[in-house]
């Protein structure tokens, strides 16, 4: 028996419990410039058709008398943090998906906490209990199911799926509520006269995956209510990116390095809280026309220096064609490994050109920090003109 939670918009409604004078009001978190995205509209927002990813010019259109904020990633990590540490009170067994939501194995927690359902209950009111927030709970035999679940009484809503129950549900399951059927998918399947999972039984596996490849033998195990997908406890980090809309369009390339120096910090100080070191370092760049550009380049040596990470990005910037003007950037690192795993060394081991005191400069700074607050150290390029 599988648990999915997923917070009721979570950002929106972190910023209501650290601001009591948002309560009742239209909130919407993406930045307070036009150029901006809708991260998350709260359900007052929402009721005028602001949603996730929608431009901010667009939000604003719809909800002008709306609160709009600036993101708080730091602060929502840390309430994300004893969100997850309720749902480990609960079972051994958790998946954390993102910063809001996360599965939980429950099988064989009866004897301890009851039916599904009373598990359900008790989850949504320890949360409520630990941080004062509400989430949304799907239970269902199927991993895939339970999210399906969680999202079908939004918000503070708890719906079981027996297994009695599930056969009923997949016939009428609509096909687009399925992960993986995005809009052509989702048309290449209407034309073929499947609207609801149901429907999905009527062609053959192999009928399928010559309409949808790999993708095929996916959707017909769904169908016959049979999902391969597990809760796995141990989920890898596979990349750490932070990136930004500029405030206007620019070609200054000393401007855009600025950034960048910025975004490294981030992304090398996320490694070093999970512990990874990088091998490949990504530069993302997105055109005033909305066309997006990545570059990548991979190390000599892993790193989790934000130092290395700032010098490899800029490498990349300095090689990059700025044809048109710059709207976005960002900068990302992947390949990653545990500081404790071991890897392979070169026969002949490159010069380190300076990374492990940068590693260690590193690890002073963020233990300064963790003490004193982010923002109490700081290079001299980053402090803001007072």
């Amino acid at each position: 028996m599988i648990l999915h939670m997923d917070m009721d918009a979570f950002y929106t409604s972190v910023e209501q419990i650290d601001h009591p004078e948002l309560k009742g009001k239209c909130v919407i978190v993406g930045g307070t410039s036009n150029r901006g995205v809708v991260a998350t509209a709260n359900y007052e927002a929402r009721k005028f058709g602001v949603h996730s990813a929608m431009p901010i010019y667009q939000a604003r259109q719809k909800c002008p008398h709306a609160v709009f904020l600036k993101p708080r990633f730091q602060r929502y990590s840390e309430v994300s943090s004893k969100v997850i540490s309720v749902l480990e009170s609960f079972s051994p067994l958790v998946e954390q998906v993102s910063i809001d939501e996360a599965f939980v194995d429950i099988t064989g927690c009866g004897s301890i906490y009851g039916s599904p359902e009373n598990i359900g209950t008790k989850v949504k009111q320890k949360v409520w209990d630990t941080v004062h927030l509400t989430c949304s709970v799907g239970i269902a035999p199927l991993k895939f199911l339970a999210k399906i679940a969680s999202d079908l009484k939004k918000p503070d809503g708890l719906t079981y799926i027996g297994p009695e129950q599930v056969e009923a549900f997949i016939h009428t399951l609509p096909i687009r509520k399925i992960s993986g059927v995005g809009a052509h998918t989702g048309d290449q399947l209407e034309r073929l006269g499947i609207h609801t999972l149901g429907d999905v039984r009527r062609y053959s596996e192999k009928q399928l995956i010559n309409r949808l490849g790999k993708y095929g033998t996916r959707l017909h195990e769904l169908a016959s209510g049979i999902d391969r997908s597990h809760v796995s406890g141990d989920r890898p980090v596979k990349s750490v990116s932070s990136e930004e809309t500029l405030s206007a369009d620019t070609f200054d390339t000393e401007l855009l390095k600025k950034i960048l120096l910025k975004h490294s910090e981030d992304v090398g100080r996320e490694l070093r809280k999970q512990g990874l070191k990088a091998q490949t370092i990504v530069l993302k760049i997105k055109y005033s026309d909305f066309i997006q550009k990545t570059r990548q380049a991979k190390l000599d040596r892993l790193t989790n220096s934000s130092e290395i990470i700032y010098r490899q990005s800029v490498k990349l910037l300095e090689d990059f064609p700025l044809p048109k003007a710059v709207r976005l950037i960002g900068v990302g690192a992947s390949g990653l490994f545990s500081e404790n795993e071991p890897v392979q060394l070169c026969l002949f081991p490159q010069p380190d050109n300076g990374a492990g005191k940068w590693e260690k400069l590193d690890q002073a700074v963020d233990s300064i920090s963790e003490k004193f607050g982010r923002d109490v150290i700081k290079k001299a390029v980053l402090k803001k003109d007072e």
